[in-house]
């Protein structure tokens, strides 16, 4: 490395642009919807030149997609709790707050959008499906290491998550502990 070059810092001022783009773009669809907004907006909101943004990321498609990547991989880690009913317990409770929280509903509403996208966001919209996928196969495959039974992670998504996000979308009842334990119950 030159000597004149500093290393880059994890969590430097890269991190907190990313991370003001990635707020600016949660809020905007929460306000705004999907597609009533441009990169231009984006930018603004979140205090960083509009070529800052194509240069990270090219595209809004590309941003959005990113955003909701980075929300899949931050707010619902996957448990580990020991077992396969305690994990996937521990995972849908996390996931109900999620989808219920300030910015749930605007990843759900942007994966939806993203469907209606052009060839772009459908791509976009198969990297959210397989980080997911992927997210519940290893939560998965850590329960047949146990000897556990093996699940399909369109199962997971059938039985448990699909519920819990059509009840988000439509505004019917909350998503009670009760409620997100008895998807987890019928599943297993």
């Amino acid at each position: 490395m030159d000597e004149r070059q500093s290393p880059r810092r994890p969590g430097g001022r890269g991190a907190r642009v990313t991370a003001a783009v990635h707020q600016a773009v949660t809020d905007l669809i929460s306000e705004r919807g999907y597609g009533m907004f441009s990169v231009a907006d984006v930018a603004a909101r979140a205090g960083v030149a509009d070529s800052s943004v194509y240069r990270r990321w090219g595209s809004l498609e590309t941003l959005l997609t990113d955003a909701a990547l980075s929300g899949l991989n931050t707010r619902s880690p996957m448990p580990d709790t020991g077992s396969l009913a305690g994990d996937l317990r521990t995972y849908a409770a996390a996931v109900a707050r999620e989808i219920t929280g300030p910015d749930g509903p605007a990843l759900v509403h942007l994966a939806i959008a993203l469907s209606k996208a052009g060839d772009q966001g459908l791509r976009a919209r198969e990297e959210l499906l397989a980080a997911r996928a992927q997210q519940l196969q290893s939560m998965l495959d850590r329960a047949g290491e146990r000897g556990e039974r093996v699940l399909d992670p369109l199962d997971v998504l059938d039985h448990v998550l699909a519920p819990m996000y059509i009840r988000v979308l439509l505004g019917v009842d909350q998503l009670t502990p009760e409620y997100v334990d008895g998807l987890v119950d019928r599943l297993l």
